[in-house]
């Protein structure tokens, strides 16, 4: 399993934003820069990481985005649903129509529940504080 470039940038800009906690607030063009990632996108992630309550902005000079609460309390669940939504390891698990032509008969489908919460159990046990941390 492995994250879109998507949720892995928005990961990048949380970090970023954590880094400059207490500091000026930052904006799309700031976090681009300091991360690398590309602009557009840059501006599509600020707009989600808000939307889904992870990032503050404010309008006007000395407008920007900071985090919405502390580092310590944002985990990469958090951000990982807050771009790709519900974290589901298959498609059947999630409400509504499915292409699955094995779901009819399919006896792994009522278990895949326990997976999906390990793997949602381990991304919220990782903080956005613990990814800007020095290495030991």
């Amino acid at each position: 399993m492995r994250l879109s470039s998507f949720a892995d940038y928005a990961v990048v800009m949380m970090s970023a934003a954590a880094r400059n906690c207490g500091g000026a607030k930052m904006n799309a063009t700031t976090l681009s820069a300091e991360t690398g990632i590309p602009l557009p996108t840059a501006q599509k992630l600020v707009s989600r990481l808000s939307s889904a309550g992870l990032l503050e902005s404010s309008r006007g000079t000395g407008g920007g985005v900071r985090l919405s609460r502390p580092a310590a309390a944002i985990s990469l669940a958090d951000v990982v649903e807050a771009v790709e939504g519900p974290i589901a390891m298959t498609a059947c698990v999630e409400h509504g129509a499915h292409d699955c032509t094995l779901e009819p008969d399919c006896r792994i489908k009522p278990h895949m529940n326990i997976a999906n919460v390990a793997v949602r159990s381990a991304l919220a046990g990782v903080s956005i504080a613990s990814l800007v941390r020095e290495p030991a």
